[in-house]
């Protein structure tokens, strides 16, 4: 037998459960190894290197990263209990934001001074060639229930496509001769992205006569009473400078990947903006179907575009003034979820790189702030930013798609059932809650979050580093429902000429090792994990390809 087939014999054999123990060197000189190869010389050497650096290298540095992820899980634990228990609680006692702040409907007895009882509001809607659903989100602010004089529908247009432009103007002209007061803002750039169109909207002199100012991304549809039952929140209680509404979702059944993101967004919506709402007065601004206090804007500083969370930027700062936000639950505002693969991966990036950018600019802001309790610094630092927008990611992935399948390869790593098996239940059934109709689809649900983690945890290392696609900036592709079955029905067409330029290879590295983790596991493991592992690997294999979410063909 060649030296060669003898070492790989070994690494073999060294790998499998039977021979998981220390050679002496002198054995290895040129004696029997245990399946009776000799070993001599040069291989000698080899294998007693290799089970030396395996031995005091990668178990140690294994069962380190083992211990910082049974930290990690238990501080998730503890965080997603403490929620769900504040909101079980709000729901119990009833705590409604109209119980717990003073509510009153406006008042328009007199018909001579009605419109002088309601404030005047601006109502911004920035956009980016968004013809898909321009119409739709011009439309609905444009029939919001509210004294037309009182009341600013101000379009900040930064389109670059013709068409889009074309649409924009065409909308806010058949809403202009109905009388309503709209103003289409157009920019010579796009300096600061959505941020920069913001402010930018804020410097004309007409807002000045404005005392607060709702915000609508573009696939953003607020029913006729939004403003009547918002503003009364702001009106009532000076020291609440922002009222955020939840979000509901015109195409949560298109594909499962929209599923998907239902339930994860109505957990967040559920569980973190109530609980932050309810116990801190404080949450993270979600940048769209929500009402900010005009003067707290200001205040605060205005819109910043250090991060590509100018929405959390601009919360967190107003929460160092002082000011208090309210979330409504009860207030739902129609939207779109991206639907194409890609489209969901640059939001994704966006909404992690942006968090863990911002909790590195801000640490020592937030330490320094005199106007608020260290509690609240507290809550902000580790609770808002280290666990939610840091730890969640990083655990997620290293955890379940590296640790655990690579513990097949090392039994002397012992994982505890209740990080395997009783905390990761528990969270996902706390998830599950939020959406019940899918509670029978928990299971796709959690491999489809474990691959968006290593997606999220990239984006989150760029932004702590500040590194690479930092600020990068992509508005998130809306399908509308104009034209989305056109689309659907020409993308079948160029399916597979696309299927190139659909592979996510990073997806496929690590699904490929997972899924040999679980070959590994089936052939000397001694319980079913190979199940999870395949079931993971498969996951990883289909976001690789990119078979996932709805097919829309380049046209």
């Amino acid at each position: 037998m060649s030296p060669f087939m003898k070492f790989f014999l070994f690494l073999y054999d060294s790998l499998s459960p039977s021979s998981w123990f220390l050679v002496q060197r002198h054995d290895l000189a040129g004696s029997l190894d245990t399946d009776g190869v000799v070993t001599s010389g040069i291989i000698g050497d080899v294998i007693y290197i290799w089970k030396q650096t395996r031995i005091f290298v990668f178990i140690p540095i294994l069962k380190c990263l083992v211990t910082i992820c049974l930290v990690m899980s238990f501080l998730l634990f503890i965080e997603r209990v403490y929620m769900s228990i504040v909101v079980v609680f709000v729901k119990l006692l009833r705590r409604t934001p109209e119980k717990v702040h003073k509510w009153e409907a406006i008042k328009d007895d007199d018909l001579e001074l009605a419109n002088t009882n309601y404030p005047m509001v601006l109502i911004q809607i920035p956009m980016y060639n968004e013809k898909e659903v321009c119409q739709l989100s011009i439309g609905a602010a444009c029939r919001l229930s509210w004294p037309l004089d009182r009341m600013i529908v101000q379009v900040l247009d930064d389109s670059t496509d013709p068409a889009s432009k074309e649409l924009v103007n065409a909308e806010c002209d058949k809403w202009a001769r109905k009388g309503i007061n709209i103003m289409s803002e157009i920019r010579d750039n796009r300096i600061g992205y959505k941020a920069g169109a913001l402010k930018a909207g804020m410097m004309h002199n007409y807002v000045k006569q404005c005392e607060f100012v709702a915000i609508f991304d573009a696939d953003f549809q607020p029913d006729p009473d939004f403003l009547e039952r918002t503003i009364p929140f702001l009106i009532h209680n000076h020291e609440i400078s922002l009222v955020q509404c939840r979000w509901k979702f015109v195409n949560a059944n298109e594909c499962l990947m929209t599923r998907m993101q239902e339930m994860s967004l109505n957990y967040h919506f559920v569980a973190e903006q109530e609980s932050g709402s309810s116990i801190h007065a404080f949450f993270g601004f979600n940048g769209t179907a929500g009402v900010w206090r005009i003067a707290a804007l200001n205040e605060a500083g205005g819109w910043k575009d250090r991060t590509t969370v100018e929405d959390m930027d601009l919360a967190v700062r107003a929460c160092l003034h002082g000011w208090k936000f309210v979330y409504v639950h009860d207030v739902e505002v129609k939207n779109e979820l991206p639907s194409t693969f890609k489209a969901y991966r640059f939001q994704q990036h966006r909404w992690s790189c942006g968090p863990a950018n911002l909790w590195r600019k801000m640490t020592m802001e937030i330490l320094q702030n005199k106007k608020v309790s260290a509690w609240k610094k507290l809550y902000l630092i580790y609770n808002f930013f280290f666990i939610r927008k840091i730890v969640v990611h990083i655990f997620t992935f290293v955890f379940y798609c590296l640790i655990l399948p690579t513990t097949v390869l090392f039994p002397e790593l012992q994982v505890p059932k209740w990080a395997t098996v009783y905390f990761p239940t528990t969270i996902t059934i706390l998830n599950a809650i939020a959406t019940p109709r899918s509670f029978h689809l928990l299971v796709f649900w959690i491999l489809f979050e474990n691959v968006m983690s290593m997606h999220r945890t990239k984006a989150t290392f760029i932004g702590l580093l500040e590194a690479g696609r930092v600020n990068e900036w992509v508005v998130t592709e809306k399908l509308g429902d104009t034209l989305k079955s056109k689309l659907i029905a020409k993308a079948t067409t160029k399916l597979y000429t696309r299927f190139g330029q659909r592979l996510n290879w990073r997806e496929l590295v690590v699904g490929l090792y997972i899924f040999l983790c679980g070959c590994y596991d089936f052939a000397y493991g001694g319980s079913y994990f190979y199940v999870y592992l395949f079931l993971q690997s498969c996951a990883f294999f289909v976001a690789g390809v990119g078979y996932i979410g709805t097919f829309v063909p380049t046209v």
